[in-house]
């Protein structure tokens, strides 16, 4: 059984988790699960996704900024040019998450994120590529059959923290999938944006 919906400020109903923490509403109205084609901005969020594993979504909101600065605006071609000295930088920066494994897995994703940009034209162009078929209702779930063989493949690629659940939040937030409930206002829109938006 689903969550009630959350009844905004604005006496209109939102996804169940908008309500959660002051700062999730306009991150839930401007940006999650609306379609995305950019390859940083989908580098981003496989990277913050992974990030955020063990942990809640608004501690990496929250730090979104600062992870923004440091790892270069999530330039892959830059930041796969980090060593081990940018490592042992970002893990003395307390306004990120200092965890040296998903530091590592930040950098190693970039060098694989040139190399599949190399072979498929765009990140997007990939990650598109694994769209299922619309749902007619949302399902609470923490993994589809997508995610699987989107994580699948990745960790094939040598991709790190791209585990079935990491990359299932990742298709919702980028708007890969729907995932809006019936009853949230947002979802309308997303679908009308899904339905204009032309796919790599």
């Amino acid at each position: 059984m689903s969550e009630a919906p959350f009844l905004a400020p604005d006496g209109q109903t939102r996804c169940a988790w908008a309500g959660g923490a002051p700062e999730f509403l306009g991150y839930h109205d401007t940006e999650w699960g609306f379609p995305a084609g950019g390859d940083v901005r989908l580098f981003e969020k496989i990277c913050l996704e992974g990030f955020q594993s063990g942990l809640s979504w608004r501690t990496i909101l929250n730090k979104r900024p600062a992870f923004r600065e440091v790892f270069e605006g999530f330039d892959f071609y830059k930041v796969a040019e980090f060593d081990e000295g940018d490592v042992e930088r970002l893990l003395l920066d307390a306004r990120i998450i200092r965890h040296r494994g998903k530091i590592e897995a930040a950098i190693n994703n970039a060098r694989r994120a040139v190399e599949l940009v190399e072979e498929r034209g765009s990140l997007a162009a990939y990650v598109w590529s694994f769209e299922p078929e619309p749902l007619k209702v949302p399902e609470v779930v923490a993994t589809s059959p997508a995610s699987v063989s989107l994580s699948k493949d990745l960790k094939k690629r040598g991709w790190k923290f791209v585990g079935p659940t990491t990359m299932y939040a990742f298709m919702q937030s980028m708007g890969i999938i729907n995932d809006h409930s019936l009853d949230c206002v947002i979802r309308d829109r997303v679908e009308d944006e899904r339905a204009a938006f032309v796919r790599p």
